[in-house]
């Protein structure tokens, strides 16, 4: 059946992915509306129903849709989301602002599909980091229960917006330039760099985005007994977040069987030969589908520990992809 879809925040970086993954997934529009600001009213995109330009977003736009995307602030969402919803659309949010609100299903279409059917009229997509991590780890998860995730993210600059891009690139041409470097969008220099911080810091001393992932991966587990410790990192990509991950099960799970689990998987494509370049980098990730899992082993420091590391699209993926997924998931239901 096809569908009535709006996105709201149509020109910024999640928003056009959203419109160019429709048209790729080949999404059953019937008809597709774009809200965004009103520097950006008349803008025009080639969707698959064709031109669409840009409106300027007001509250009165939101009725007459089966489906809003929104991928805007989560003080916008929070305030507009369920005025869509009260009008009979489904809403599919991007931003923080709905995940942990019991009310409101979190949802990895290809961890806990289900979840989707307990909406009421808000699904909230999780963070990107969250999302690749839970991807690759849940197959491994259902077959021997984990007790215990240490994760290290290296996330790219384009999860901090578009002007984050910008000044990296800037950046690192005022250095080989050997010109002085002023941050602005980051708390220190990026260019040449890697930064330890990424979000605010919190009472415990982990900040928001590490305590988003231990957060969010109890909720979408269904698990809030796995022991959990993230450590997050801005590095200098454009795009596509990387992870290392070490787990702890309760009973072993040889690096074969994990590897097994993985390459049945949906969604994930394993790349792990023990050779030069035999594992998934940023580069290969960037504007693809899957969530990438390599360096499979055993971990040595405890027992029935495995040690992994994954990279995924953060804009694909990590965002307008699984937002696409639930939506799909939506249509075949009805």
């Amino acid at each position: 059946m096809k569908q009535r879809v709006l996105i709201v925040g149509a020109t910024g970086a999640v928003g056009k992915e959203l419109i160019k993954l429709l048209a790729l997934r080949e999404f059953p529009l019937r008809k597709l509306t774009l809200l965004a600001s009103t520097r950006s009213e008349g803008a025009t995109f080639e969707t698959s129903i064709g031109k669409v330009s840009v409106e300027t977003f007001s509250e009165e736009k939101l009725s007459g849709h089966d489906i809003v995307f929104f991928a805007t602030s989560g003080e916008h969402a929070k305030q507009y989301a369920p005025i869509a919803a009260k009008s009979g659309a489904t809403v599919i949010d991007n931003s923080s602002a709905f995940r942990l609100d019991d009310n409101v299903p979190l949802v990895v279409p290809e961890v806990n599909p289900q979840a989707i059917f307990e909406h009421k009229g808000i699904i909230a997509n999780p963070n990107c980091s969250t999302i690749q991590m839970v991807a690759t780890l849940n197959p491994i998860h259902q077959y021997s229960r984990i007790k215990r995730i240490i994760v290290s993210t290296y996330q790219a600059v384009s999860g901090a917006g578009q002007q984050a891009i910008a000044e990296l690139q800037s950046q690192l041409q005022d250095v080989l330039d050997g010109k002085s470097v002023k941050p602005e969008q980051f708390t220190k220099q990026i260019a040449f760099n890697v930064i330890p911080h990424i979000d605010v810091f919190q009472e415990n001393g982990y900040t928001k985005e590490e305590m988003k992932m231990v957060d969010e991966t109890w909720k979408i587990l269904a698990d809030p007994d796995i022991r959990i410790a993230a450590n997050c990192v801005r590095v200098p990509v454009i795009r596509a977040h990387s992870e290392a991950i070490n787990i702890e099960t309760e009973t072993k799970v040889s690096e074969d069987k994990a590897r097994e689990l993985l390459e049945k998987t949906p969604g994930i494509k394993v790349i792990d030969e023990r050779v030069n370049g035999g594992y998934p980098t940023p580069i290969d990730a960037s504007e693809t589908m899957p969530t990438y899992v390599g360096r499979i082993r055993e971990d040595i420091s405890c027992d029935n520990g495995l040690a992994l590391w994954c990279v995924a699209d953060q804009l694909w993926k990590g965002a307008a992809l699984n937002a696409i997924q639930i939506a799909e998931l939506l249509i075949e239901r009805d």
